[in-house]
């Protein structure tokens, strides 16, 4: 699970990206970075000690029309807005700057715990030059090397260490549902439907809401947790002119989410932003419910609704499994129908089949489908064992795991569907060779 945000910042081509690098994907104790709908590496996903966090990578930020002394200071707004630990990185060849210390009176006033990294430091005999840092007030200089490694493995448990100390929201009992989805889709709107009072601003500009909101709340004996993401874009034009850190938004919301609910607008229809943010949702392997929203402004007759859900399913192929509802925050039609999908895919998604039932459907399904043969072989399925739920993951024990092509492993996957459900869930199928 996601236990924090650290962001690496400091001023041009100290060796920020190089970090960034290294950290998510150069080493065999970090894991690489998230595979996304949208490629940019300006973020990433890195383990260390068995904890997993996000990192942002503030170099990646591209501003037009501003001079580098804005551009830095807008890097850091960033970074202090979203990140709970910072990486400030400077060259310790070049010594402490005047873009250093601007930087470093930012995050003092900031108050965010901030981890001052010294880069080019190579060898030994250049370890003096860190002693300069000190006169940031950023605490003790730590002496590393990106290009070479060196230093790199103090600095993460450092980060660690410092995340340690971080209370994160914990929901336990409830089911969390965050709504994600591009701007002026109606999130906040349909948040102000389903708790029945003003708890959120509305308004027709995109990004009005700042910041995500967490709102507990209790509808029919149940509890729940709303996360309202339509604070993706955060204040100033820095966050209206970097779209793309949108998607870090959402993607810490999902990571919290035990349902995610998927806003498309009625009026404008699907779009390719849409794709990216949905991507992130299938890919954490969380349930999932669409939502399309402003179903009152759309004009229909008794084909629309099914010419509009065969659009969705051909847009969102991956998502196939999620049901899809046709509301109005506005007016308040079905609006009610979105707890009791959220409760239906939560249950699927904490689905647990018993082995003995699993390996007869299984069984079953080979049967009366044999996997094709591939260079005169045929795929075997001996047995087959669930390890976990949310998603459901299953283990298949195989003859040779290479032999299991991806469409008998969808195959697979529709078999289980229609034996146990498992609405508005990913399902995760592992195959190995049984040993």
């Amino acid at each position: 699970m996601i236990s924090g945000v650290v962001a690496i910042v400091g001023r041009p081509n100290v060796g920020k990206s190089t970090l960034f690098n290294r950290m998510i994907g150069t080493r065999v104790s970090i894991i690489d970075d998230t595979a996304g709908v949208t490629r940019d590496r300006i973020y990433g996903k890195a383990s260390w000690l068995t904890r997993e966090f996000r990192v942002i990578d503030t170099g990646g930020i591209q501003l037009e029309d501003q001079p580098f002394a804005k551009e830095i200071a807008a890097q850091v707004e960033i970074a202090i807005d979203e990140a709970n630990v910072i990486i400030m990185v400077t060259n310790g060849m070049a010594g402490v700057t005047s873009d250093d210390q601007m930087i470093a009176r930012m995050l003092r006033k900031s108050g965010k715990p901030v981890i001052l990294a010294v880069n080019h430091i190579d060898d030994g005999s250049q370890i003096g030059a860190i002693y300069d840092f000190y006169q940031l007030g950023l605490g003790d200089p730590l002496a590393i090397s990106c290009l070479h490694g060196i230093g790199i493995g103090d600095l993460l448990d450092g980060v660690v260490s410092t995340l340690s100390d971080i209370q994160l929201p914990d929901y336990q009992g409830s089911i969390a549902f965050s709504l994600i989805g591009r701007p002026n889709v109606g999130k906040s709107s349909l948040v102000n439907a389903l708790l029945h009072q003003q708890r959120v601003i509305v308004s027709n500009v995109s990004g009005t809401t700042r910041d995500a909101i967490d709102t507990p709340f209790q509808a029919n004996g149940i509890d729940y947790v709303c996360i309202d993401t339509a604070g993706i874009r955060k204040k100033g034009k820095v966050y209206e002119n970097i779209e793309k850190y949108s998607v870090l938004r959402s993607l810490s919301a999902i990571e919290r989410s035990d349902v995610v609910v998927f806003v498309l607008d009625g009026e404008s229809g699907i779009v390719d932003q849409d794709k990216h943010v949905a991507g992130y949702a299938h890919e954490a392997g969380k349930p999932i419910v669409i939502v399309y929203n402003k179903w009152d402004t759309v004009e229909k007759d008794d084909k629309t609704a099914d010419e509009i859900r065969s659009k969705i399913k051909d847009a969102f192929v991956y998502l196939s499994y999620a049901p899809i509802l046709f509301v109005s925050a506005k007016s308040g039609q079905r609006v009610n129908e979105i707890l009791d999908m959220v409760n239906t895919v939560y249950q699927s998604s904490q689905l647990r089949i018993a082995t003995n039932v699993l390996n007869e459907v299984i069984q079953d399904a080979q049967l009366i489908t044999p996997a094709p043969a591939i260079n005169g072989k045929r795929l075997k399925i001996y047995y087959a064992t669930q390890v976990s739920v949310a998603p459901p993951t299953f283990v298949l024990s195989v003859n040779d795991e290479k032999l299991m092509h991806f469409s008998y492993q969808r195959y697979i996957e529709n078999r289980l569907r229609e034996a146990f459900g498992f609405e508005g869930t990913p399902i995760h199928i592992i195959v190995r060779k049984k040993v």
